[in-house]
């Protein structure tokens, strides 16, 4: 039986050769091989080597310190080809200054792209993208100036009289992989990792191509003693082992903390009191968009605002059990946590892998998802992949809106300095924000308008003072905030003067209420 040699971290790092094309795979810190990936930046920054490197990844993966910032030298990549960089301003800084080629491709994509390069197919065929900054016909999911003459990763091809984008393979010579327990055969598992991730389809996407697999661990155990069925990647498929001799520090469970066995399902734990939001404009905006939900309804939450407010807002009111709330990392159920540790939650009732919710997310739909958003224009076209000059790439946004049966974006309307009060059922603003978020012209499309109200997308844009509507005729301003003149803090901090529904409604004020649940349940 093939086996894995156990090797030191500087010895892995050793293995990776000057321009090779490197997996690494986890989302946002859980599961990153902080072990290995600090040991290839050392080599680098005493040697130069590893350099020229491509580097791949389906999802954001750093915490804005650690994951791939590793990576992030000028010199040691040449190229990355990624779904996220949001938590990774040195990779994003490396992208603006043009010191790198740069790809975006959407995450589900992406994920599912290993599947089907470990299956030899010819890419990863679907809609998903048609539209959006991916397209070939508009960026083609190049995220700087350099890389706009590079060679496409993606073209648009017909099948059937249909088009279709065609996400095209990309070889590895290396994956880089982390899991709980190693046996002495090197099978590999994942129990107490808090995402399940696509580890396997992106090993045996590596073994396609003769690359090989470097896997971090946590415990070593005897041969034999993994249960069969909780092997994610039998040692046949991994090269090297590197365990991990510090796992507080470099085998965290996520950010905020090493290990909470809540978070990987191996216990339930009462919903406490700090799992209760205060009354602030985030939670303001995710109370209303939530009444856009039906009972039985399935939804999904994105990063930004969906995340950090929409689970604990169900939680509160009591909801949890007439809704099904789900995460692109495979996660049904429970309370999900946002920012850095985006991605995973306590008492949740199901994890998948990540390659397989978006199985769901790309083919049925989630009834219902809530996204951040920047920009809107006229057209009910979405930005929220490129603000500024901070290129922080798709992630699952355009997987997950492409296919919802309604989507529902969650903004402040302007950015940058706005601060707003809720006193007496009415909306306040002391001070403006300076950015304006409804454009004539986006910096990227990240959702498009045009093609949701072909194939009759329900869509609504929520702020904390007006409500928008992407309607058969176009973008339709449906409800304003009680204490909020239409004309000087709505229509003239627009750039486009969108189309006002007759029968326009004031914002529901029971979302103002400051102590306890505001009564989402009646609305469902």
């Amino acid at each position: 039986m093939k086996k894995p040699v156990f090797v030191s971290p500087q010895e892995a790092a050793g293995m990776i050769e000057d321009g090779s094309t490197v997996a690494t795979i986890g989302m946002t810190l859980v599961s990153a091989s902080e072990t290995i990936l600090k040991a290839i930046e050392k080599r680098f920054l005493e040697t130069g080597r590893p350099n020229q490197l491509t580097l791949v990844h389906s999802c954001g993966q750093s915490d804005r310190d650690r994951g791939i910032q590793h990576f992030a030298h000028e010199g040691m990549l040449s190229r990355i080809i990624g779904g996220h960089w949001g938590l990774q301003p040195r990779m994003m800084k490396l992208i603006a200054e043009n010191k790198i080629l740069a790809y975006c491709i959407p995450q589900g994509q992406f994920a599912q792209l290993y599947r089907s390069m470990a299956g030899g197919e010819p890419g990863k065929i679907t809609k998903v993208g048609l539209g959006t900054f991916i397209d070939p016909r508009l960026d083609g999911g190049k995220m700087n100036d350099i890389t706009k003459d590079a060679a496409d990763i993606v073209e648009v091809v017909n099948i059937g009289g249909e088009e279709y984008m065609r996400y095209k393979p990309i070889p590895l010579d290396y994956c880089i992989i982390r899991g709980t327990c190693v046996d002495e055969n090197g099978n590999l598992s994942t129990e107490e990792e808090a995402m399940q991730l696509e580890v396997l389809s992106a090993v045996l996407a590596c073994k396609k191509f003769g690359g090989k697999v470097i896997a971090q661990a946590k415990y070593k155990v005897s041969a034999g003693s993994i249960h069969c069925k909780k092997v994610t990647v039998p040692g046949i498929f991994i090269d090297a082992v590197v365990m991990c001799g510090n796992p507080e520090e470099d085998h965290r469970q996520t950010h905020s903390f090493a290990f909470d066995p809540a978070y990987c399902g191996n216990i339930k734990v009462p919903v406490e009191q700090s799992d209760v939001l205060p009354l602030n404009v985030r939670k303001l905006i995710g109370r209303r968009a939530l009444m856009e939900l039906t009972r039985d309804d399935v939804l999904n939450v994105g990063t930004g605002i969906p995340n950090d407010v929409v689970g604990p807002i169900l939680a509160e009111e009591g909801v949890q059990e007439d809704v099904t709330i789900t995460v692109e990392s495979g996660i049904y159920g429970g309370i999900p946590m946002g920012g850095v540790d985006f991605g995973i939650a306590k008492n949740n009732f199901a994890l998948l892998r990540h390659d397989d919710q978006f199985d769901y997310y790309n083919g049925a739909g989630v009834d219902v998802t809530f996204m951040g958003a920047g920009e809107l224009d006229a057209s009910g076209n979405v930005n929220a992949t490129r603000l500024g000059p901070s290129p922080t790439g798709a992630g699952g946004f355009i997987d997950i809106t492409t296919n919802a049966k309604h989507v529902v974006f969650c903004a402040t309307f302007t950015g940058k300095g706005l601060d707003c009060s809720f006193e007496n059922e009415r909306l306040h603003i002391h001070q403006e924000g300076k950015l304006i978020k409804c454009v004539k012209k986006l910096q990227q499309i990240s959702y498009n308008g045009e093609i949701a109200r072909q194939k009759g997308q329900k869509m609504h844009y929520v702020t904390e003072r007006a409500v928008f509507e992407l309607r058969p005729d176009g973008l339709t301003l449906v409800e304003i905030a009680p204490g909020i003149d239409l004309k000087t803090q709505v229509l003239d901090l627009m750039e486009f003067e969108p189309l006002i529904s007759k029968d326009l409604k004031r914002m529901n004020p029971a979302i103002y209420k400051e102590d306890g649940p505001f009564g989402l349940k009646k609305y469902l």
